[in-house]
């Protein structure tokens, strides 16, 4: 130990360590820990059996949520066990077992199901609700690693990840055995959302803020521009006018149609360019004549990420969107896209 300051410069005592010969002795560690908890997964593959079988079906017949209950570091793979569940099409939520002695069990219900984590099985803060929970009719599944544990002989099924040891030299933190919790846990919402046939677009649902949620679940319609914000001349109108409609909507193109509003070509900034290069006078030419014919197009359906993955490929940056008859009700151009973040 040796002397050192607090923020009010009185003496205090800080550990020191010995000093390590090399780098390799830090990697070592952390390889062994890792080979350590891989093993404990391996072996608890070979725990899978018909007491998972029977949680996943108990979980199928509850008509309300799944309740995760741990304490300690069993809480804190609750709460992602949990939350895995509920992403996955399994209605669930976290209690805490302390809390729930003080007015939380109220959260419980007789329709729920209870997810008791708890590697001893004689958690006091899950034991001595249990009862309770039992009296109520909701059902119980104990995560456990020990079977013989007053929370196995009380659940209605029983998920075991005992481990052989811990990763810690001490066997004492809990670093092995929640590795193989969170990993139960993982199979189990796994195992559900498979019997559930879960689509990619369920599961899209539950994220709308993350990046699958938008590539799945925005369409064009959603960020197209249209109404007075779209861009559209008659196939006769003059370039100057074309310029000025390209001007005040500020995407770079505008859609030409006929006089039945029909799309029938685009103008865009480069088409621009390249009739300026060519010596036209701008003041007599019309936009039937300079426009690009039949464009690319899209439809306000089609999700947004299909679209950006086809202009990616084409190599253009704006996109006209058009009805079954080809009317234009909309338009959008890259930096949209990327302003909804959808890739």
């Amino acid at each position: 130990m040796s002397l050192g300051y607090t923020r009010n410069n009185r003496f205090t005592t800080v550990p020191t360590y010995r000093r390590m010969s090399d780098r390799k002795s830090f990697e070592q560690f952390g390889r062994e820990t890792i080979e350590v908890e891989a093993h404990a997964l391996s072996a608890l593959a070979k725990q899978v059996d018909a007491g998972f079988t029977r949680a996943c079906e108990l979980v199928l017949a509850t008509q309300g949520r799944v309740v995760v209950v741990g304490m300690g570091k069993s809480g804190h793979i609750g709460g992602k066990i949990a939350a895995t569940l509920a992403s996955t099409g399994t209605p669930a939520f976290f209690v805490h077992p302390g809390e729930a002695s003080h007015g939380d069990l109220g959260m419980i219900t007789p329709t729920d199901l209870v997810l008791a984590i708890s590697n001893s099985g004689e958690t006091d803060e899950i034991v001595v609700i249990l009862p309770i929970i039992k009296r109520m009719g909701a059902r119980l599944v104990a995560l456990t690693g020990n079977r013989e544990s007053t929370l196995a002989r009380q659940a209605d099924a029983v998920l075991y990840c005992g481990v052989e040891k811990e990763a810690c030299p001490l066997n004492l933190a809990p670093t092995a055995s929640t590795t193989a919790t969170l990993a139960m846990g993982d199979a189990l919402a796994v195992a559900l959302l498979k019997a559930r046939h879960l689509t990619r677009e369920d599961f899209a649902r539950a994220h709308p803020a993350g990046s699958l949620g938008r590539r799945l679940l925005l369409y064009v319609g959603d960020v197209m521009h249209s109404g007075k914000d779209l861009p559209v001349v008659a196939r006769t109108a003059s370039l100057p006018e074309a310029l000025l409609e390209m001007t005040s909507k500020g995407l770079g193109m505008t859609a030409v149609v006929d006089d039945a509003e029909r799309l029938v070509g685009i103008l865009t900034d480069g088409d621009l360019r390249r009739l300026l290069q060519r010596n036209v006078d701008v003041y007599k030419v019309r936009i039937g004549d300079v426009m690009t014919p039949d464009p690319q197009t899209t439809t306000a359906d089609r999700l947004a990420a299909e679209t950006i993955d086809m202009m990616r490929t084409r190599k253009i940056n704006g996109l006209i969107v058009v009805d079954a008859d080809r009317r234009v009700v909309g338009a959008l151009n890259m930096h949209d896209l990327l302003r909804r973040r959808i890739v």
